[in-house]
C-alpha cells in the first residue's frame, strides 16, 4: 500500500510533452508509480484538477526572511516548493561581526528590506557561509531553499575595507582567498555564485556595492573556485553600456568557456534604451547555439513599482504637508486626508515635484491587469473625470490608505501590448526569473510571477494566442531546476522527489496585492495570494491546502551535490 495517491489527475509533467490522465503515487517522499496505482494511506481526489511539479524560483533575495519565515510568503502561495537565494551579489554571508550593520544598511539600500526589520531579526549566528547554511538548516520550513555566494558579500570579507570600495583591484593573494572561500561554499552546498553591475544598486552610503567592478579576474577565480568545490551556477546581473555591448557580454562568455560554469544573465527592456534587450537576447541564443552554457533570465510580466500610502514610494511622498501624516495609524491617517484643506495642501505640494507620468500609473485591483490599455491609466481617468491627475491618484489612495495602491510599470513594458515578455518568453535561451521574493518589500510585489505564467499566458491574455500549459510547466519547473543544477525535482516522473501541486484550472488566479505590518518588528511588507492551489505538496507531504499552510515542515536547506 501506497503512503499516498493523487487519483486521476490531469499529469502535466514538466518535461513539455502533452498531458495525461492518471495517478501519482508517493513514498518516502519520492514518486515511486505513475498510472494505475493502488490503494494507499492517503489519497487525494484529482478528477478534473491538474498535477503539476511543484515550482522552482531561481531569483529570491529570501536571505533574511529565511531566519524567520518558516513559510517564505509569499512565494509558498504561488506553487514554489523550492527557491534560490542569493542573487544579484547581495547578502549575509560571509560576513565579519564588525561588518555586519554596514550589511544590513547595503541591503536596505539595495533591496528595499528595512533595517529596523533586519537588526529586529537576524542572530547572526553565523560568519562563514557554510555556517550560514547551517544556521538556516536548523530550522524548520515548509519548502525548500537554496543559496548562492554573493560576490559583494565575498570580496569585503576577504579585502576588508579596500573590497567595500568597488574600484579597490584585489592583490593575487586577494584572488587566491576569493578562490579557497567558494571553493568552501560550494562543497558545503552552495548551489552557485552571483554578482551584479548595476548603477542603481547602492550602499547605505550612496557608493556603488563592492562588487560593481566585476572585474574578469576576479571573477574567473571565484568561479574557479566554485567549480572546484561542486558548484555550477554564475548569476550576473549588469547593465551594459550602451556602445560596448558586444565587449561587455564577451566577457561573461569567455567566462563561461573558461569556466564549465551555467552563466544566467537577467535581461529587460529598459525605458531609456528600448531595444538593447534585444541585441543581449541574440547573443546569448548565439552563446547557446554554440553550446556555451549560457541563458537569459527573464520577467514573465512588466517589471514595476506598486504605490500605496503605506509604502515607501508614492506620488505624495515629497509632500511635507503628508509627511507630517505618516506615523498616524491607518484609521486616523484616512480620516485626516479627507480634510479638504489636507487634500488640497497635499496635491499642491505633488504637484511642484511630480515623481512619475501619470499616462503610465494605472490603478491596480481584480482582476489584476499587468498589461493595462492607455485608456486605464491615471491620466486618462482623470481627464474623463474632469480632475488632475493628481488629484484623482489622491482620491483613490485615500480611499483606502490599506489596500489602494497604484501601479507603475516601468520596464518590459509598452502601452496596450504584451510583445516584449512574448518575445523573450518565447526564447529557447530564456528561464523565468526576477521575482525578487523577499526583497522590495513595499515597493515590488512579483513573488506572484510563476502563477501570472500559467494564467495570463496560458488562459487569459489578449494581445496575442496563448501558449501550451505544457510548455509554461516545463518553463518553471525543468528549466528552471536544470538552471541551478536540481535534477531530483522539477518533473513528474518514478524516482522524483515528490514536490507537486494539484490546481484547479478553472480557479487559478492572482490574488490582489496588499500592504501587511507582518515583518519582525512591525515593518510592512507587499504580499500576494493566489487561489486555485487545491495541493501544494513537499517531499511528499501536504504543506498548503487551499492556500492553507497545514502544519507540515518538509522542507531543508538543499546543498549541492548532496
Amino acid at each position: 500500500m501506497h503512503e499516498l495517491v493523487i487519483r486521476a489527475g490531469t499529469v502535466i509533467d514538466g518535461t513539455g510533452r502533452d498531458s495525461y490522465v492518471g495517478d501519482v503515487a508517493v513514498d518516502g517522499g519520492l514518486i515511486t508509480e505513475i498510472g494505475a496505482c493502488g490503494r494507499a494511506t492517503r489519497e487525494l481526489d484529482a478528477e478534473d484538477l491538474l498535477v503539476l511539479p511543484g515550482f522552482v524560483d531561481t531569483h529570491t533575495h529570501y536571505d533574511a526572511q529565511v531566519t524567520w519565515d518558516p513559510l517564505l510568503s509569499s512565494s509558498c502561495w504561488h506553487g514554489v516548493t523550492t527557491v534560490v537565494m542569493g542573487n544579484c551579489g547581495v547578502g549575509f554571508a560571509p560576513v565579519r561581526p564588525d561588518r555586519r550593520g554596514w550589511f544590513v544598511g547595503m541591503m536596505e539600500a539595495v533591496e528595499d528590506i528595512p533595517a529596523a526589520v533586519l537588526d529586529e531579526a537576524l542572530a547572526w549566528d553565523w560568519e562563514t557561509f557554510p555556517e550560514y547554511l547551517d544556521a538556516i538548516a536548523r530550522q524548520p520550513r515548509a519548502i525548500d531553499v537554496t543559496a548562492m555566494l554573493p560576490h559583494s558579500a565575498l570580496r569585503v570579507y576577504v579585502m576588508g575595507d579596500r573590497g567595500a570600495d568597488h574600484a579597490s583591484v584585489p592583490t593575487a593573494e586577494d584572488l587566491q582567498a576569493m578562490y579557497a572561500i567558494a571553493r568552501q561554499a560550494a562543497r558545503a552546498g552552495a548551489v552557485g555564485f552571483s554578482t551584479a553591475r548595476l548603477q542603481t544598486h547602492r550602499t547605505g552610503d550612496g557608493d556603488r556595492v563592492p562588487c560593481y567592478a566585476t572585474r574578469s579576474d576576479e571573477l574567473e577565480a571565484i568561479a574557479t573556485g566554485l567549480r572546484a568545490g561542486g558548484g555550477r551556477l554564475l548569476e550576473v546581473a549588469t547593465a551594459y553600456p550602451g556602445d560596448d555591448i558586444e565587449h561587455e557580454f564577451a566577457r561573461y562568455r569567455a567566462l563561461a568557456e573558461a569556466t564549465g560554469c551555467e552563466l544566467s544573465l537577467p535581461i529587460a527592456q529598459q525605458p531609456d534604451d528600448p531595444e538593447q534587450w534585444r541585441i543581449i537576447l541574440g547573443l546569448i541564443e548565439g552563446a547557446a547555439a554554440d553550446a556555451v552554457p549560457i541563458s537569459a533570465q527573464i520577467a514573465i510580466r512588466p517589471i514595476g513599482a506598486l504605490f500605496g500610502l503605506l509604502g515607501s514610494r508614492h506620488p505624495f511622498l515629497a509632500s511635507p504637508t503628508f509627511r507630517s501624516l505618516a506615523m498616524l495609524g491607518v484609521e486616523e491617517l484616512a480620516a485626516r486626508l479627507r480634510a479638504p484643506d489636507i487634500a488640497a495642501a497635499i496635491c499642491a505640494e505633488a504637484d511642484a515635484a511630480p515623481i512619475v507620468d501619470p499616462a503610465n500609473l494605472f490603478p491596480i485591483g481584480s482582476p489584476l491587469d499587468y498589461f493595462p490599455p492607455s485608456e486605464t491609466s491615471i491620466a486618462a481617468r482623470a481627464a474623463g473625470a474632469g480632475v488632475s491627475p493628481t488629484r484623482w491618484a489622491y482620491d483613490f489612495l485615500s480611499a483606502d490608505p490599506a489596500t489602494a495602491l497604484l501601479y507603475f510599470p516601468a520596464r518590459n513594458w509598452a502601452p496596450g501590448s504584451d510583445e516584449i515578455v512574448a518575445e523573450q518568453l518565447a526564447s529557447p535561451a530564456a528561464v523565468p526569473g526576477l521575482g525578487d521574493g523577499g526583497a522590495h518589500c513595499t515597493q515590488i510585489c512579483d513573488m506572484s510571477s510563476p502563477t501570472t505564467l500559467l494564467t495570463y499566458w496560458g488562459r487569459d491574455r489578449r494581445y496575442g494566442p496563448t501558449i501550451g500549459l505544457p510548455q509554461l510547466v516545463k518553463r518553471q519547473t525543468f528549466d528552471t531546476a536544470r538552471l541551478a543544477g536540481l535534477s531530483d525535482r522539477g518533473v513528474v516522473s518514478v524516482g522524483c522527489k515528490a514536490d507537486l501541486n494539484v490546481v484547479d484550472w478553472h480557479e487559478l488566479d492572482v490574488g490582489a496585492p496588499v500592504i501587511v505590518d507582518d515583518l519582525p518588528g512591525g515593518g510592512r511588507r507587499l504580499v500576494q495570494r493566489a487561489t486555485g492551489y487545491r495541493w501544494t505538496l513537499v517531499a511528499g507531504q501536504v504543506v498548503f491546502e487551499d492556500g492553507e499552510h497545514t502544519g507540515a515542515l518538509p522542507g531543508r536547506v538543499v546543498r549541492q551535490g548532496r
